[in-house]
């Protein structure tokens, strides 16, 4: 059952390189069934009993639910091992500061991140390009500091604002800058939230923990719209942007001519079973915090996104600042909560309420994000069929299917503030 994970570990020499930084003792459970897992220089080694080191961790899935994992395109819910737990699929118990130690690794042994084969090759480039993008500083001062927040932008027309996920920053939609057909009618704006990306910390960052509130988000936003004199922007943003936006829209709707969100919900919650996970697992010393916030992430994508596509956007989180990803989850998962009818005033906001949801999202579900547009009275909601929880940067191809309509519904549709 498990033979592949053998091959998978000489495979290339960054999966060699990750299995040498073992020992590590797995078990692995299908039912009532045990194997034994080790993992050290050596490489990968499968046996019916445990090796000469104690067992770490212990993975325990259904025999189907192991089979799926291993399928070309797994059902959602299943394409990682970090989504099998989130989903409830997969019980991780022992030593769990090691799992997220050696997350990374078990990704790259268990799940379909590199299968190059099954996807489109990367683009490539027949002579130099520059491409129709401007990157700009922008000082301010926000929270009575000075700050330098880097965006991009591209096109004419129609602001459209862009806010990224958690813990990235707005490379994510580089696709969208040079995508003619939103370019023609809308001016693309994709800016770094301060901590994020080449937006640097203000002055005196060393001195505190950085946490995103609800008010520091949508104040920041504001502040962008302001400082570039924006005249009735829309406003597009994913995960904790398209958490922003329904704030954003509740307490500046007449200020905005529509607002989209990706991978909207109400409210974002850590469904998983077996032991917890470490305190701070994402800010601690013993953890590389870049490369398990992207093995997290791989588990968030959709299989169906080419594999570069795919890589790039784990990078993106492999590259964050020291704990800004977990500062961002505290707006996500505490925060920005929206339950308790705090929403509902979307109903008579004055800015109409765009949603998309992606198939694979284990974090904000498509069902998560239709109650949502149910909830609130959404001018229009779908779901994103082989798309995860970054449409803008995984399967920008396929995003742009499900976005370029929505667009076409906000040019035509009237604006009356």
């Amino acid at each position: 059952m498990f033979e592949h994970v053998i091959e998978r570990a000489k495979a290339d020499p960054n999966r060699a390189l990750h299995c040498a930084f073992g020992p590590l003792s797995v078990e692995l459970r299908a039912d009532d069934t045990c194997t034994f897992l080790s993992i050290d220089a050596d490489g990968a080694r499968l046996s019916g009993a445990p090796g000469e080191h104690a067992v770490d961790i212990t993975l325990s899935a259904k025999p189907s639910a192991w089979a799926e994992l291993r399928q070309p395109t797994p059902k959602p819910g299943f394409q990682t091992l970090s989504t099998m737990r989130r989903t409830q699929n997969l019980i991780v118990t022992g030593d769990m500061v090691k799992f997220q130690q050696h997350l990374l690794l078990l990704e790259l042994l268990f799940s379909n991140l590199s299968d190059h084969s099954a996807t489109p090759a990367p683009e490539t480039f027949d002579e130099p390009l520059i491409e129709p993008v401007t990157g700009r500083y922008l000082r301010l001062q926000f929270e009575g500091r000075p700050h330098r927040i880097y965006f991009e932008e591209a096109g004419q027309g129609i602001p459209l604002i862009c806010l990224h996920t958690a813990g990235s920053d707005g490379r994510q939609y580089r696709h969208l800058l040079n995508d003619p057909a939103v370019t023609d009618r809308f001016r693309v704006i994709a800016f770094d939230l301060p901590w994020h990306g080449k937006s640097s910390p203000p002055p005196g960052f060393e001195t505190e923990v950085y946490a995103l509130t609800t008010d520091r988000y949508v104040s920041v936003v504001m502040a962008m719209i302001d400082a570039l004199k924006l005249d009735n922007p829309v406003v597009m943003g994913c995960s904790i942007g398209g958490r922003a936006v329904l704030h954003l829209a509740l307490r500046h709707g007449e200020r905005l001519r529509a607002a989209i969100g990706l991978q909207s919900a109400l409210y974002a919650e850590d469904r998983s079973l077996g032991d917890p996970a470490p305190s701070m697992a994402l800010h601690r010393p013993d953890i590389h915090g870049g490369k398990s916030a992207g093995a997290s992430m791989a588990g968030m994508i959709a299989p169906q996104s080419p594999a570069a596509e795919r890589w790039e956007t784990m990078w993106h989180y492999m590259q964050g600042g020291p704990g800004v990803f977990m500062g961002d989850l505290h707006y996500y998962f505490t925060d920005g909560d929206l339950r308790n009818g705090l929403a509902e005033p979307l109903r008579e906001s004055a800015c109409p309420l765009y949603l998309l949801s992606g198939e694979y999202d284990a974090s904000a579900t498509p069902e998560m994000g239709r109650e949502l547009a149910e909830l609130v009275g959404a001018e229009f909601f779908q779901m994103m069929k082989g798309v995860g929880h970054f449409p803008m940067s995984e399967n920008p191809t396929a995003f742009r299917g499900y976005l370029l309509p929505v667009l076409d519904k906000i040019l035509a549709a009237p604006v009356d503030h």
